[in-house]
């Protein structure tokens, strides 16, 4: 007998985006037999993709790549789906079903394309395969749209249409409007599906809502889910979650123990190695209908707090947001970091203040408590100006504070408002551009060089400071270098964090490299002493 609700499970699918399909010979084995196991409806594999298989991936160039990752034999009680993006697939690769691998293929198209996506099924149903199709970002169709989209469906007879939030952005009563056009436009033979996404944290309550929607309506149901929510970007609802759910409120006989087992058993390596989930860059994604790569050029790019991040998205157009453009977001990125000022005064004013004194920069580093007694002594016996570096550090007296990011700039003035009020600050124009009391404002650009991921290290932002007002004789407390554990490198293991991967010795090497630069070009004859151990002395 048919159920009314199946289960698909897309870990080795939508997961592979976060390990570019990498998942292993053995985990893809074991994953695809846990899922037959524990009684999973419709088991995605992967990707038809048109390049040759890589053993250990998900991404399969044609069905029979796919034989050896069944182990056992297949289950008659589940489905084994591929997916092909509707225009990224050379259909002449693909033979006739001979049921050995896949039973099915899933067609995903985009807003606008669902005729294009249609045909392509219709030549995939050809060759013997059962088809389901995606409709990409269902969020944008109109009424209208999804009444024309259904008729499509109806002539093409495929086993079901899944509504897409491809940017996380649904609330309830978009997927209630989506739903009722859907479910009386289609064909009551053709099952609905879901497919959600986790930037606003309702992927599973939009689940759980899709259900009870349509559950007494006697039209089939399809949830998608993944091992731990892993996918793209925010990631989607979780297979454990959706189980326990259907188990317990619509009489479904999923084996959750074996859920878990496969957890277990395959998802710890990739927890330890790669992020994804619900995060505030995600939220800010799915809030504008964002595509996730842009989000992701942000981070990986720029480390984009989420402010600036939430300007940046929004100065898009809304068709924009859903491309990934990434020359145009890296001018809307300089755009919206360079607020231009006039700044002669203000360098004037502290080429008169320093004058050919000695100064010191204290950075975050944990050194300037371990070393303390080292620091205090240099400052007894050289006097010199102390400048604090995009942190406050109580055990200091400074006579003035550089910060070139708003996120620091903010945790200073909150957590220590009374030092903050107190020193005179260098603020660079990204963080404001109006000058307050106490406060001098810098050209975003005349102190950051681009060339490096990470170009915007606070440090050497302040060395070209100084450098470009003829400072030549400076010291260096607490530019110690970056520990595995981020509460190892600081002397405040509160301060916000301002590397967003966790890829601290990359992080090293590429600030050894552009200090080296500094040295190297900055036309300044700048004497440097180290007062506490550092990695980028040596």
């Amino acid at each position: 007998m048919k159920k009314n609700i199946q289960l698909l499970d897309c870990t080795l699918r939508d997961g592979a985006y976060i390990c570019d399909s990498r998942f292993g010979t053995p985990a893809i084995k074991g994953i695809i037999k846990k899922m037959a196991d524990a009684n999973v409806d419709i088991i995605e594999c992967g990707w038809l993709k048109n390049q040759e298989h890589v053993p250990g991936t998900s991404f399969f160039h044609v069905p029979s790549d796919l034989e050896k990752y069944i182990i056992g034999g297949k289950s008659p009680y589940s489905t084994y789906v591929t997916m092909i993006d509707w225009d990224r697939y050379d259909l002449d690769y693909l033979p006739e079903c001979d049921g050995k691998s896949i039973d099915a293929i899933r067609v995903v198209f985009p807003h606008g394309k669902h005729v294009e996506g249609i045909e392509v099924g219709k030549k995939i149903a050809e060759k013997g395969y059962k088809v389901y199709f995606q409709a990409a970002n269902t969020l944008a169709y109109s009424n209208d749209d999804l009444i024309a989209l259904a008729k499509c469906i109806n002539e093409a007879k495929p086993v079901a249409l899944s509504v897409v939030d491809t940017f996380g952005a649904m609330y309830f009563e978009d997927l209630e409007r989506i739903v009722s056009v859907l479910d009386k436009e289609l064909n009551n033979d053709i099952m609905l599906g879901f497919h959600s996404h986790n930037n606003q944290q309702l992927s599973f309550a939009l689940t759980m809502h899709f259900v009870e929607l349509l559950n007494s309506t006697g039209r089939g149901i399809i949830v998608d889910s993944s091992l731990c929510g892993m996918g793209r970007g925010a990631g989607n609802a979780t297979t454990e979650l959706v189980v326990s759910y259907l188990n317990k409120k619509h009489q479904c006989n999923y084996d959750l123990n074996i859920i878990l087992d496969a957890i277990d058993q395959y998802m710890g390596v990739f927890h330890e190695k790669y992020t994804w989930g619900y995060s505030t860059p995600y939220f800010i994604a799915g809030m504008y209908c964002c595509h996730v790569n842009n989000i992701a050029y942000l981070l990986d790019n720029h480390r984009t707090n989420a402010q600036d991040m939430k300007n940046i998205i929004e100065s898009l157009s809304p068709e924009d947001r859903k491309k990934y453009d990434y020359d145009l977001l890296e001018s809307k990125y300089v755009e919206n970091q360079n607020r231009i000022v006039d700044d002669e005064n203000a360098l004037e004013q502290l080429a008169n203040e320093i004058g050919n004194r000695k100064v010191l920069l204290i950075a975050p580093g944990r050194t300037t408590i371990d070393c303390r007694d080292d620091i205090e002594a240099f400052i007894e016996k050289e006097n010199p100006i102390v400048i604090g570096v995009n942190a406050i550090n109580k055990n200091y007296s400074m006579d003035y504070l550089f910060m070139i990011n708003r996120a620091r700039y903010e945790y200073a003035r909150d957590v220590y408002p009374e030092e903050f009020n107190k020193v005179k600050k260098i603020l660079l124009s990204n963080i404001h551009t109006e000058s307050s009391e106490n406060e001098m404002v810098i050209n975003y650009n005349r102190v950051i060089k681009r060339g490096w991921k990470h170009f915007d290290n606070a440090v050497i932002d302040c060395l070209r400071l100084l450098a470009s007002i003829h400072v030549n004789n400076v010291a260096l407390a607490g530019f110690d270098g970056f520990k595995t554990k981020y509460n190892e490198s600081y002397a405040d293991a509160s301060l916000p964090t301002l590397n967003t991967d966790g890829k601290w010795e990359d992080l090293n090497v590429e600030i050894k490299q552009i200090f080296a630069d500094f040295l190297e070009t900055s036309g300044v004859d700048m004497q440097i002493q180290f007062v506490t151990d550092s990695d980028f002395e040596r």
